[in-house]
């Protein structure tokens, strides 16, 4: 009882911390507890792998465990992740740390459970290393490949293959050092329990100054060309006067559509910023159907208008990630 109660829990005490700490509370328990159980076949995907190279080819097994496994095992971690960015499932790097962890958690906690079964080890300093390091390095180094994913991703609008590879290089190279053991085990784990809190506590805060400063940029001119079109001048803006100049290439009906996906646009991007501060207040979130049906609209408008409008109103009205993330929170 002692060793699985130091070596299956500390992940997941880690990860609950990690929840707790974001303010916004953007991460759903049940998105969590549903990447977590993709942990655990990341895990058994990884183990199968691995049978199946140490039986059939002549691997040294601490050749293996420092240079094949950590690519084998951060890879298929990797993969979910690069999954929920390029479907614009994650909106802030805060939420990509705490995915990237639950990952790592599911798999070390399939592991350990291996390893309890397996190892006929009554060394309690083992199981707390096993606790600790190996699973927290798990969950660490997942949690690392999606922050600087995510960044990427933020920066360029699209999951480019350098992108990605650049930030798998670093979680193998870091799961990798981790099982050369160059220092002493329990050295290797106090530097990590000292090193991957203060990265994340740096991440949080550059992550809610980030995106307060995203709500407190944007919103004014949102609602201000929102009261344009409710009040019937948006075509006296700059703005307004573009979308005119397209006549010649657009018939009335794809404008008017143009101007449709414009206004609910604007108006669920307002609505999801009265919902981060809700519930960053800790208040009760309700999602009217009335926004679900503005969703479905939305996706209307943007088949009518084809590719060709949508690059055409592009100048007045560009979809970010964070936009087309606000719209995937709102219809969850």
């Amino acid at each position: 009882m002692i060793e699985i109660l130091v070596s299956l829990p500390p992940a997941f005490i880690f990860l609950i911390t990690l929840i707790y700490f974001d303010s916004y509370k953007l991460v759903k328990i049940t998105t969590i507890i549903l990447v977590i159980f993709v942990g655990f076949a990341a895990a058994l995907i990884s183990f199968a792998i691995t049978k199946f190279l140490l039986t059939n080819f002549s691997f040294e097994l601490s050749l293996y465990t420092k240079y094949v496994s950590p690519i084998i095992e951060e890879t298929i971690k990797a993969s979910f992740i690069i999954y929920m960015i390029s479907k614009k499932q994650i909106g802030f790097t805060v939420d990509a740390a705490i995915y990237g962890f639950a990952i790592g958690a599911g798999f070390s906690f399939i592991e350990n459970i291996y390893y309890l079964n397996v190892l006929e080890s009554s060394n309690l300093f083992l199981w707390i290393i096993r606790g600790f390091g190996t699973a927290v390095m798990h969950g660490g180094t997942t949690a690392i490949f999606s922050i600087i994913t995510k960044n990427l991703f933020d920066r360029s609008e699209s999951l480019k293959f350098k992108n990605f590879l650049l930030a798998l290089i670093s979680a193998i190279i870091i799961h990798s050092f981790f099982n050369h053991l160059l220092l002493p085990a329990v050295t290797i784990t106090v530097l990590q329990l000292i090193l991957l809190p203060a990265l994340l506590v740096f991440v949080f805060q550059r992550s809610e100054l980030a995106l307060q400063e995203w709500m407190d940029s944007n919103i004014d001119n949102e609602v201000e060309i929102l009261d344009q079109i409710n009040k019937g001048i948006f075509s006296e803006s700059h703005a307004g006067e573009y979308l005119l100049s397209l006549r010649n290439k657009f018939s009335g009906i794809v404008l008017s559509d143009m101007l449709c996906l414009i206004r609910i646009h604007l108006e669920l991007s307002v609505r999801a910023k009265g919902v981060l501060l809700l519930r960053k207040a800790g208040l009760p979130v309700l999602i009217e159907e009335e926004v679900k049906d503005k969703l479905e609209e939305l996706k209307y408008l943007e088949n009518s208008i084809g590719t060709t409008g949508k690059l055409a109103v592009a100048p007045i009205f560009k979809t970010s990630t964070r936009d087309l993330w606000q719209l995937f929170m709102l219809g969850k």
